[in-house]
């Protein structure tokens, strides 16, 4: 037994205690943050250098560009020096920064992501008022309130959760400091205060998902409505891969965030972490920019030579 004040330091999964192993895991984790890194900012770079991109739409992709590089550099750096130098811990402090940076950075995708659908929907339903409803006062506005909104529910996770007594010692069963394994260590009376706090911001997720599944079926009938079989192809080429991108994060999120602790596998939450930490930053530049034109032309424009 122990509690919040004696531990210094929480000791994070490893993944084989095989040093071979442990070397292929730095290795294929580089290489999955340098194509994050590179993907994500040829976007930002593209998207700020050429003034044709200056639309709603790349700007919230810019933004959206922006949190991936932050939520896989929050997590990766330090699982690949803990796998490069044959170490598991990492301090109390920096597991408190660490969890309070991954849920900002998560939670202000994910209503980064309402406001993408919701601009998708305007550009296909209310294509006469778009310029009106998503000026560039109103894109700053709802960008920063995004962003606003992940800092303040981080900061509301991470105080609560640290304030919890902890009685199951300071073993983290994940490669990075994740909430519910955080909470997994608090006693059990102090686990129900968070995770009532848990449950308040899932319906206001859930809310934010309803949104944007109801904006996809107004989206869908105004797309079939379309004459031109270009002009169907150009819309739900726009929106499919917000589509799949929303539906894999917010799928394996809420899984995590809510499977009860006592159907808690150490494979089955290394598994749903990856997806939603690792797989959304590296994958979303390439899903974003293989079917549009525009920005690939951009892309190359960009490039020397």
């Amino acid at each position: 037994m122990s509690n919040s004040s004696s531990i210094t330091q929480f000791l994070l999964l490893p993944f084989t205690d095989t040093r071979e192993l442990q070397l292929l895991h730095f290795w294929l984790f580089l290489g999955i943050y340098l194509a994050a890194l590179l993907g994500n900012g040829l976007i930002i770079t593209t998207i700020a250098w050429d003034q044709h991109l200056h639309t709603p739409m790349y700007f919230f992709l810019l933004n959206l560009s922006v949190i991936d590089l932050g939520s896989i550099s929050t997590t990766v750096p330090k699982a690949m020096g803990n796998s490069l130098w044959q170490t598991r811990a990492i301090s109390y402090a920096g597991c408190a920064v660490q969890l309070f940076l991954f849920v900002f950075f998560i939670s202000a995708e994910f209503f980064l992501l309402t406001v993408m659908a919701y601009d998708r929907y305007v550009a296909i339903c209310k294509p006469l008022h778009y310029g009106t409803l998503l000026g560039s006062r109103a894109c700053v506005h709802m960008v920063a309130a995004a962003w606003a909104t992940g800092f303040f529910y981080s900061l509301l996770h991470t105080a609560n959760t640290f304030s919890l007594p902890l009685c199951q010692g300071n073993t983290v069963e994940q490669f990075f400091c994740e909430l519910p394994q955080i909470l997994k260590l608090s006693c059990p009376d102090a686990y129900l205060r968070e995770f009532k706090l848990l449950v308040f911001s899932t319906f206001v997720i859930l809310g934010c998902f309803v949104f944007i599944v109801v904006s996809y079926v107004q989206i869908l009938r105004a797309v079939l409505r379309i004459p031109s079989e270009q002009g169907r192809h150009k819309a739900f080429s726009t929106c499919l891969p917000h589509l799949a991108v929303v539906s894999l994060f917010i799928s394996t999120g809420l899984f995590a965030f809510l499977k009860s602790p006592s159907i808690s596998l150490p494979s089955l939450d290394l598994v749903l972490a990856v997806l939603y930490s690792l797989v959304p930053p590296t994958l979303n530049p390439l899903i974003y920019s293989l079917r549009n034109q525009e920005l690939q032309n951009a892309v190359w424009k960009l490039m020397p030579g």
